[in-house]
């Protein structure tokens, strides 16, 4: 005979709890455990792009984090706080937060807003990251589709800090029919004279990030060049469209810091960050100055601006 359970509350109610029971214990010896990793944040400087790009970091990666900032900080003090923290992961953010961390090898280092890393690096395999880096070719194609007009571009450049930044570009120029003039420099007052050297050769100038090139002196000339020759500078920053050139194609610094966000949890979930790719930067943030563009005379291909961030 079956028992009606139903017609007897004291076995129902026994039921019930021992069912209760079962369900506890399942949970407990079962669901698998969530584990919260330390992260130390390691960060170059007090300013928006990296607080910006720490933030991107934040939103993906929910670890408890201890941040230091390298300018509040002495160098030994940097590492000593690093061995006391005892993270599981570091995050770099900034060449100089790289510099001082790129000797730990006992855990994973990640790092962002580094713009060339492997040139630092030697192989650790404990480090992996996203660069700045924008494909010279996206660059290029971006530059052909804005300014059609366009066929030789002139850049300077050192090869010890963007040799290889160059040879990409000459690499992808082949691709997209543009000419590319460069010419080395290894000292900052030459500059000057060698961009007085391409008038009459380029139709543009591409300004890179390169530390040998850039300083306010030269950045100062470029302007007053381009302005006097009508050559558009393209450039890396926003900042120096704000200032006077042309167009800008400049990482999205949120996206970054979510990039090393995604990789560090693929990393602290046991793949290991010998097991991870080194990435470029997947978006973009391009600036034009349309008020730039009537002031040199150019012809700007509006239905192509889609997305951009436009001066006006």
């Amino acid at each position: 005979m079956v028992l009606d359970i139903f017609r007897y509350p004291f076995h129902y109610s026994f039921i019930v709890k021992c069912f209760s029971l079962l369900q506890l214990a399942f949970i407990f010896f079962y669901s698998p455990a969530v584990t919260a990793y330390d992260i130390a944040v390691v960060q170059s400087m007090r300013i928006a792009p990296y607080d910006e790009a720490f933030k991107g970091f934040q939103s993906v990666c929910n670890h408890k984090v201890e941040r230091l900032v390298i300018s509040d900080l002495a160098g030994p003090e940097l590492l000593k706080k690093i061995d006391k923290i005892r993270p599981d992961l570091v995050l770099a953010i900034g060449m100089d937060a790289l510099l001082q961390v790129r000797s730990i090898d006992d855990i994973p280092v990640v790092y962002i807003m580094v713009l060339n890393p492997l040139s630092i690096l030697s192989g650790q395999k404990n480090i992996r990251g996203v660069s700045m880096n924008i494909p010279q070719e996206k660059q290029l194609l971006t530059f052909a589709m804005v300014l059609p007009d366009i066929k030789r571009i002139g850049l300077l450049y050192d090869p010890e800090k963007t040799g290889n930044h160059v040879k990409k570009a000459l690499d992808a120029a082949g691709k997209t029919g543009i000419t590319i003039i460069a010419k080395e420099t290894r000292r900052l007052k030459d500059v000057p004279p060698f961009i007085v050297g391409m008038k009459r050769k380029i139709d543009a100038f591409w300004m890179l990030p390169d530390m040998t090139v850039i300083s306010p002196e030269t950045i100062e000339f470029m302007l007053l060049f381009s302005f006097e020759n009508r050559i558009p500078i393209l450039t890396f920053s926003k900042k120096y469209v704000e200032l006077g050139a042309l167009i800008s194609i400049d990482i999205d610094t949120f996206d970054i810091g979510r990039q090393a966000g995604e990789m560090v949890e693929k990393i602290l979930a046991g793949r290991g960050a010998s097991n991870i790719q080194n990435v470029n930067a997947r978006k973009t943030d391009i600036t034009i100055n349309l008020k730039i563009a009537r002031k040199l005379g150019i012809q700007v291909n509006g239905k192509t601006l889609k997305g951009f961030r436009i001066i006006d």
